[in-house]
């Protein structure tokens, strides 16, 4: 069996254990890459928190939010940890935004780039990696792109789908290629979903029908 049709085989199981996933929750590209820069090291409560006080305090007024006292910016966001840094990269991608669409803030743009294309220019904004970018584009754009994060990188090595020591950006690029293109939004759902429900890192011989069929 190849992996592709292993990863097949996992997604039905997956499928018929948790269900087919929702759609994302739908908001503006930019609100996108503001809430991925949030999400970054923190948990998905206190991410969800900061954006909101972030909201609660400029609206949608990216304008505003770009050019708020840095102080006041990083006190608002705080609840996300590493609030200098986070608020210098918000800033700093609105800056870039504005400035590569001629005074808009925008990034649908990106829908008429390749994956590829759209990938590149993301990832030159300082703080937004391979995975923030992939989320970007899979989650917004619906793009055949398939993020890594903690979970998925710790079961995709689990299941023997990447090699054991392979990194986080390696298990990324192997992934984007093996995963087929019509289930990459669904099985990275559906892997975070498992990951947390019962395959967790503090299994270390888990018996999962996962584990037992492919660990």
């Amino acid at each position: 069996m190849d992996d592709k049709q292993k990863i097949r085989e996992m997604y039905e199981w997956l499928l018929d254990r948790y269900g087919e996933p929702g759609e994302p929750f739908e908001i503006n590209g930019v609100d996108y890459v503001i809430e991925t820069i949030l999400s970054q090291n923190t948990n998905d409560v206190n991410r969800d928190k900061a954006y909101r006080n972030l909201v609660d305090k400029y609206g949608h007024d990216y304008e505003a939010i770009e050019n708020a006292d840095i102080n006041e910016l990083i006190d608002t966001i705080r609840i996300a940890g590493l609030g200098p840094t986070k608020a210098e990269r918000i800033q700093g991608a609105l800056e870039i935004i504005r400035e590569d669409t001629g005074g808009e803030y925008s990034i649908e743009f990106l829908e008429d780039k390749s994956v590829e294309d759209a990938k590149a220019w993301l990832t030159d904004i300082p703080g937004i990696g391979p995975k923030t970018a992939s989320v970007i584009l899979c989650f917004h754009f619906r793009m055949p792109t398939f993020p890594v994060d903690t979970h998925v990188h710790r079961l995709c090595k689990r299941y023997g789908l990447v090699p054991e020591n392979a990194s986080r950006k390696k298990t990324h690029e192997i992934m984007e290629e093996k995963v087929p293109d019509d289930i990459k939004y669904p099985f990275h759902r559906l892997l975070i979903e498992h990951g947390r429900a019962e395959c967790t890192a503090r299994k270390d011989n888990c018996e999962c029908e996962l584990c037992e069929r492919y660990g």
